[in-house]
């Protein structure tokens, strides 16, 4: 995928990878929705200080899946703002939205989430109300591993993040335009259909640059700036 060129006025979308996960050392992938190890910890804090323009985030989608959302709060927590129903780009903080189409591709133990209310339970205070659907963690129907499936599961999020970047467009002018970036945390396997790159390998809790391609005739394509 040929690089783009930025438009300075433009929401820069980050890719990144969760942090890593017991079932990234120990190769059990019959461990449901493992969580961090205490070095995947480590690094996902080191986000806090590492990410370019920590203040610019506008919007944080993450997969329901633990380590994602684990590595979400260790590395963002400094500026998200709990209430899902904050505008993006809010003056309460970035705004955090939990996006089942984000988990991982495959239907092991290891890339099945972990029930709605077992969420609420040990993350008290974040906002599942978007797992409405109980189907998510099922590995079936919209949510089957196939690549069929799993492609259209990456098209229907693109689409939904061509509409939060809409949505940031449409605030210019509002000087809370200075948050207007976006960051998806995800998964190793799932970006590579979110991104239509299958050589993309970000390392543990790594991140990647993109932007929509307006000329794209959906205009949900992501094209890396760098």
């Amino acid at each position: 995928m040929s690089a783009a060129i930025r438009d300075s006025n433009a929401p820069i979308i980050y890719l990144v990878r969760h942090a890593e996960s017991e079932h990234n050392v120990s190769k059990d992938m019959s461990h449901r929705d493992p969580p961090l190890t205490a070095l995947g910890v480590q690094q996902a804090t080191a986000i806090a200080t590492a990410f370019p323009e920590l203040g610019s985030v506008a919007t944080i989608f993450t997969s329901p899946l633990t380590r994602a959302i684990q590595t979400t709060v260790a590395g963002f927590s400094s500026i998200l703002h709990l209430d899902g129903r904050a505008e993006p780009g809010g003056d309460g903080g970035a705004q955090l939205i939990v996006d089942p189409d984000l988990q991982e591709r495959s239907d092991l133990a290891c890339d099945t989430g972990s029930s709605r209310s077992a969420l609420e339970q040990a993350f008290r205070g974040l906002d599942f109300s978007t797992l409405n659907d109980d189907n998510w963690p099922t590995k079936k129907g919209a949510y089957a591993p196939d690549d069929s499936s799993v492609s259209e599961r990456a098209q229907r999020f693109r689409e939904r993040l061509h509409g939060v970047v809409e949505t940031l467009g449409r605030n210019k002018g509002d000087n809370r335009q200075a948050r207007k970036n976006i960051v998806v945390v995800t998964h190793g396997v799932f970006m590579k259909f979110l991104a239509n790159d299958g050589t993309i390998d970000l390392p543990k809790s790594g991140w990647k640059a993109f932007t929509l391609d307006d000329n794209a005739h959906d205009k949900a394509t992501l094209v890396a700036l760098d």
